[in-house]
């Protein structure tokens, strides 16, 4: 049915996107749990913009980013490049390649537009019109400053890499979330039992990093409190990226 039909297309850009911005992470080294600002998208009509803003909220919290900024037709943030895909071309024009090829580096952003719009263009080559379809160019967007650009099936991400003090202190506390679940795990807690956590560590940067996210972490670890402690020798050790902190559970019965 129709319903149907539109909420295929819906989670099929849905889990596009998200792989986009997968495989950008993972060009970045950039892990899942380190949240990020935003995702830039272009769209070219109405109807994609309505289909990515009807599973927004599942591409965010799949792929950790904040928000989707959504840019029309007519911005010019991203660059474009198009080259021939001589495969296709080969096939039907082979002999006059050279031609084509040359009038394809001369397409401004605007033909290029017009090939992603229409699907298709009008190319005159020594007088005589051939026609062109989408699939004999490649598209492909440039790398912005502070951003990372991926394209795949008519749908561009871009990825805004840049990770703010405040992002960084959020990827921590997540981090910490888990390691903390983890040792929930290996001491045999059920899933209800509250504790009270303790850690030791000489940054600074760690210290803020748990205490601004503090809400968040007491819900998602069932935790009635987390404190810092003087004592160097208290629990075990964790390593979260390149820093050392010292760590204890306590159950509360």
């Amino acid at each position: 049915t129709e319903i149907d039909k539109e909420l295929e297309e819906r989670m099929s850009l849905a889990q596009q996107a998200s792989s986009l911005v997968h495989s950008l992470r993972k060009k970045q080294e950039i892990k899942v749990r380190q949240p990020l600002s935003k995702i830039m998208v272009p769209v070219l009509n109405d109807q994609t913009k309505q289909r990515i803003e009807a599973v927004e909220d599942l591409i965010l919290s799949e792929v950790n980013i904040k928000s989707i900024d959504y840019i029309g037709d007519d911005s010019d943030i991203l660059v474009k490049k198009i080259k021939p895909n001589f495969r296709e071309l080969g096939k039907k024009h082979g002999k006059k390649m050279k031609l084509i090829s040359a009038a394809i580096g001369k397409f401004t952003q605007d033909d290029i537009k017009a090939v992603e719009r229409d699907g298709k263009y009008q190319l005159e080559i020594e007088g005589e019109s051939l026609e062109l379809q989408a699939t004999d160019f490649e598209i492909s967007s440039q790398d912005i400053p502070g951003w990372l650009v991926a394209s795949e099936n008519g749908l561009t991400v871009a990825l805004d890499i840049t990770i703010s003090e405040e992002l960084k202190r959020e990827g921590l506390a997540r981090d910490f979330v888990n390691r903390i679940q983890n040792l929930r795990k290996d001491n045999g807690l059920e899933v209800q039992d509250k504790i009270e956590i303790s850690y030791f560590t000489t940054d600074e940067f760690i210290v803020s990093a748990l205490n601004t996210n503090g809400e968040y972490i007491k819900k998602e670890t069932q935790a009635l409190q987390v404190t810092a402690s003087n004592d160097q020798g208290m629990g075990e050790a964790l390593e979260m990226d390149d820093y050392q902190l010292r760590v204890s559970l306590k159950v509360i019965k």
